[in-house]
């Protein structure tokens, strides 16, 4: 069980934090730098404060859509990661056409997705699920793919068929791979929702930074960068914490990441 006592580095990220928005407030407040080439860390503050109203519904667009999409992706992702991963003639068949399709940069779809459903949600939603899924994939696929072959043979020499093997031993050992993907793939999903609003959308982050930056309000731009930033660190601190409950076997003995 892993020690519950707090780590002694746990308030270093935000004394990092800390210094980073001094030295940054420093260097604009003693160069002057133009708050229409780099705001200011009270710029931004300010941007977040006048403009929290539509910020706050922007960013209610964004969260929702990249958790539709990344929902997908989980499912989606599963479902591939057990076809590829439970046969070795299709992990050698279908991960190199995997490998293939998470080459082409996914901001390349999203015309592609506005000729077929319109400006809107629709492609916002399915970018992030091409982004995501990947990693969810690869992670189930090699859990299961990696499934120790004495260990197989035991069972299957037990009476145990390949598939009750698959499901009854090697889905629980995927799980550190699986909860290891979600943390990867839930940041990815809020890039392609976020390229897919700056390019087809009317609404979200996105959009609103877009806007923003076409006014030259860049207080405004960098306020929708830290909300981006904070609703990712969020969802990923969650899938840590929740990958912590549920794998706790897997990682006896060493320190909490949180």
């Amino acid at each position: 069980m892993a020690s519950s006592k707090p780590r002694k580095d746990a308030w270093a990220p935000w004394v990092f934090t800390v210094l980073i928005v001094i030295v940054w407030q420093a260097i604009c407040s003693g160069f002057s730098v133009s708050e229409f080439i780099f705001p200011s860390p009270a710029a931004v503050v300010g941007s977040l404060i006048e403009f929290a109203g539509p910020i706050a519904d922007h960013a209610w667009q964004t969260f929702w859509t990249t958790v539709a999409g990344f929902g997908i992706g989980v499912g989606v992702g599963l479902i591939l990661g057990f076809i590829i991963g439970s046969s070795r003639f299709m992990y050698n068949a279908l991960y190199p056409l995997m490998i293939g399709f998470n080459s082409i940069p996914k901001a390349a779809f999203v015309p592609i997705l506005v000729v077929w459903f319109g400006i809107g949600t629709v492609p916002a939603i399915l970018t992030a699920f091409l982004i995501s899924f990947f990693p969810i994939v690869v992670n189930v696929a090699t859990g299961l793919a990696t499934l120790e072959p004495e260990l197989e043979d035991v069972l299957r020499s037990l009476g145990a068929k390949r598939l009750d093997v698959l499901i009854k031993v090697g889905l629980p050992r995927s799980l550190p791979y699986f909860f290891a993907s979600l943390k990867v793939a839930i940041t990815l999903a809020f890039v392609g929702a976020v390229v897919s609003e700056t390019v087809a959308a009317n609404k979200g982050i996105g959009y609103l930074m877009m806007s923003a930056g076409s006014s030259m309000r860049m207080g405004l731009v960098f306020a929708g960068l830290i909300v981006i930033s904070a609703m990712a660190m969020v969802m990923y601190v969650a899938f840590a914490i929740l990958e912590r409950r549920m794998t706790g076997w897997a990682t006896r003995g060493m320190d909490s990441k949180i």
